[in-house]
C-alpha cells in the first residue's frame, strides 16, 4: 500500500510537471529547450545534494562495482533518455492537447509497454506473464486515447490523434525507464543515485538534441520571467524518486497503475481549475474514465498475486 501511495504521488507530480513544461515550451516556442531547462535544473539540484548524503556517496561506489562486475550493464543506466523524451513531448503538446488528453495518451503507452517489459523480466521483480486481463486493459487504454482526442476542435482539425501519438510513444518509454531505474536502485542500494543517473543521462541527451535544434531553428524566444515555470525539474525529481522507491515492492505494472491514478487525478484537476486548452471536454472525461477501467482490469492479475 505504501509503495502504491508513493507511486500515486509521483503521478500527481508528473501531471503538474506536464502543465509547467508545456507552458514553458509554449512561451519559448521550443519544447526541446523547455525540456533541457527542466532537466538541467533537476541535475544541478541533485549534483549539489548527492555529495551531502552519505548513503548516496556509498551508492556511487556500489554502482561502479556493479558495472565493473557486469551485474549491471551500461545500457541499463539509460532510462533517463526516455524521461527526456517525455519531458520534450510535454513542452510540445500540452499547451494545445491539455494535460488530461496528454495524460491519457501517456498512460495508454505506459500500459501497453508494461506488458512486454514485465514479460521480459527487465524490472527487478523478474518475468511476469501476459494475461488476458492485462491484454484487455491495454486495448481499452488505446481506445481511450482515440475517444479523448475525437472532438478536440482545433486540435482534431490539425491532426489531434497524430499529436497524441507523441505522448503515447513517450508513455511506452516510461515502463522501460521504471524497470531500468529499479535495476540501478538495486545496484546502488540507494534511491537518490538512480535519480542522479536518470537526470544526467537525460540532460546529456537533450543537450545534444538542443545543439542540433538551435543550428536548424535558431535561438528560442527570450526565457519568461515567471519563477514557477522553472520548477519542472524538482517535480521530475519527485516523480523519479517515488518510482525508484516503489518499483521493487510493486513491480513495473502495479507501479504504473498507481502512477496512472495520480496522473489522471492531477490532470483532471488542472484542466478543470486552470485550463490551458479550454478545459476537458465530455469525450476527454469519457476517455479518462475508460482509462481508469483499463488500468483496473490490467491490475487484476497483480491483485490476485
Amino acid at each position: 500500500m505504501a509503495g502504491s501511495a508513493l507511486a500515486a504521488l509521483g503521478g500527481v507530480a508528473l501531471a503538474v510537471q506536464g502543465r509547467i513544461n508545456g507552458q514553458l515550451g509554449h512561451q519559448l516556442h521550443d519544447g526541446l529547450l523547455a525540456a533541457l531547462i527542466s532537466f538541467s535544473v533537476g541535475s544541478v539540484l541533485l549534483l549539489v545534494a548527492a555529495p551531502i548524503l552519505p548513503n548516496t556517496r556509498a551508492g556511487f561506489g556500489r554502482l561502479r562495482k556493479a558495472l565493473r562486475d557486469r551485474a549491471l550493464r551500461p545500457w541499463q543506466m539509460l532510462g533517463g533518455a526516455c524521461g527526456a523524451f517525455l519531458v520534450t513531448t510535454q513542452g510540445i503538446t500540452v499547451s494545445f492537447l491539455g494535460v488530461a488528453v496528454f495524460t491519457v495518451a501517456t498512460v495508454a503507452g505506459q500500459v501497453v509497454s508494461s506488458l512486454p517489459v514485465d514479460r521480459a523480466g527487465l524490472g527487478p521483480g523478474g518475468p511476469q506473464p501476459i494475461t488476458l486481463p492485462r491484454a484487455i486493459g491495454a486495448s481499452l487504454a488505446v481506445i481511450a486515447v482515440i475517444i479523448s482526442v475525437s472532438d478536440q476542435g482545433a486540435v482534431a482539425a490539425s491532426g489531434g490523434l497524430w499529436w497524441a501519438v507523441l505522448p503515447a510513444v513517450a508513455g511506452c518509454g516510461l515502463a522501460w525507464q521504471g524497470a531500468m531505474n529499479g535495476r540501478v536502485r538495486d545496484a546502488a542500494a540507494d534511491v537518490v543515485m538512480p535519480t542522479v543517473v536518470n537526470f544526467l543521462v537525460g540532460t546529456c541527451a537533450l543537450l545534444l538534441a538542443a545543439v542540433v535544434d538551435v543550428i536548424i531553428r535558431g535561438w528560442p524566444a527570450t526565457p519568461p520571467g515567471q519563477w514557477w515555470l522553472y520548477v519542472g525539474g524538482p517535480l521530475g525529481i519527485v516523480t523519479i524518486m517515488t518510482a525508484v522507491a516503489a518499483v521493487r515492492v510493486t513491480g513495473v505494472l502495479l507501479l504504473g497503475m498507481a502512477s496512472v491514478a495520480g496522473q489522471l487525478v492531477g490532470a483532471v484537476l488542472l484542466d478543470v481549475f486552470v485550463p490551458a486548452a479550454g478545459g476537458p471536454s465530455a469525450t476527454t472525461l469519457v476517455g479518462i474514465g475508460l482509462t481508469m477501467v483499463a488500468v483496473g482490469i490490467a491490475a487484476i492479475r497483480v491483485r490476485g498475486r
